[in-house]
């Protein structure tokens, strides 16, 4: 009996071992699958990868670096300050002008800018004939350029060769200042700036009212609600992530807004538009003072952070997913 039981148990053992040896075989298979795969993956995400490191993180790091010295005239590091630079900033009554004129100008421009690009996608979401026109029109600014975009309005806000003056004057009305006067500068460029943003802004809405199906307004006729009533209260929910996801980058564009600043007012007249950023290019390029220009710089980036945590945190609960 013991001998048959040797027996018994020697291929037991044996088969133990060969399923141990193949799943041993096996994790190290997926193991180097696995391997294999990753690696794989970063070689596919190594041109953005350096990309990244060259346009974002490396200035990011200069930044910093910058931000805790003291630069002489061409830019060259003469000293560590530490967060001296920060309390310069922290002393100057500019900084904070810039900082309110940056986030009043946030204020005219992206609640404008989304609820104009919204009535118009809402106006033009129809299927009749001849609205393939307009939602070309309404769409054209996302080709242009700031630069474009703000040459263009210059000529419309010249003071006397202006097309905004002149149907003033058939209107009998005299003729404004656009650019000139303190108290209608910064409404003049953020005019310009929903306008610029209108394109972007009435595609992704018409895309999200797209994206709705007809079969919920057509429940919504049956029902008896009329356009206005299914807009508000069915169509409006279902839009909230396209909303969402234009105030965050609306926010996010404000905040960063310069070039059509640089074109039409360098930041005057009487400082009325000079925001943050560009502030932030006077005080580096045009004043030669790199540690304060990026001490602000960073302040900037940590208040464009803020906002949006903030937005994630409180105005995200009011998005309807489903």
């Amino acid at each position: 009996m013991n001998g048959l039981e040797d027996s018994l148990t020697l291929p037991r053992e044996q088969n133990r071992e060969r399923a141990a040896q193949l799943r041993g075989t096996k994790t190290k298979t997926l193991s180097g699958l696995k391997w294999r795969e990753n690696l794989l993956a970063y070689a596919f995400l190594a041109p953005s990868l350096i990309l990244f490191a060259i346009f974002f993180f490396y200035p990011m790091i200069k930044s910093v670096y910058l931000s805790l010295h003291a630069t002489d005239l061409t830019g060259r590091v003469t000293g560590f300050v530490g967060l001296d630079n920060f309390d310069y900033l922290i002393k100057n009554d500019l900084f904070f002008q810039g900082l309110k004129i940056t986030v009043y100008f946030a204020l005219l421009t992206v609640p404008t800018g989304i609820l104009a690009a919204l009535i118009l996608a809402a106006i033009t979401s129809g299927k009749q004939r001849g609205l393939t026109i307009f939602q070309f029109a309404f769409s054209l600014p996302v080709v242009l350029s700031v630069g474009s975009s703000s040459v263009i309005w210059m000529f419309l806000y010249h003071p006397s060769l202006g097309m905004l003056n002149y149907f003033l004057s058939l209107l009998n009305l005299s003729p404004i200042n656009w650019l000139i006067d303190p108290k209608r500068a910064l409404l003049s460029v953020s005019l310009m700036t929903v306008w610029m943003n209108l394109g972007f802004n009435y595609i992704v809405l018409s895309s999200g009212l797209r994206g709705i199906p007809d079969e919920i307004r057509e429940s919504a006729a049956i029902d008896g609600a009329g356009p206005v009533r299914t807009f508000v209260q069915i169509l409006l929910p279902l839009l909230s992530p396209t909303l969402f996801f234009l105030a965050i980058v609306s926010v996010i564009s404000s905040f960063q807004s310069f070039g059509q600043i640089n074109i039409l007012t360098h930041g005057g007249p009487m400082n009325s538009t000079n925001v943050l950023v560009y502030s932030i290019y006077q005080e580096a390029f045009e004043n030669f003072r790199f540690g304060t220009g990026s001490a602000q710089a960073l302040v900037l980036f940590v208040i464009i952070v803020i906002l949006t945590l903030v937005q994630f945190k409180w105005v995200e609960k009011k998005v309807h997913y489903q």
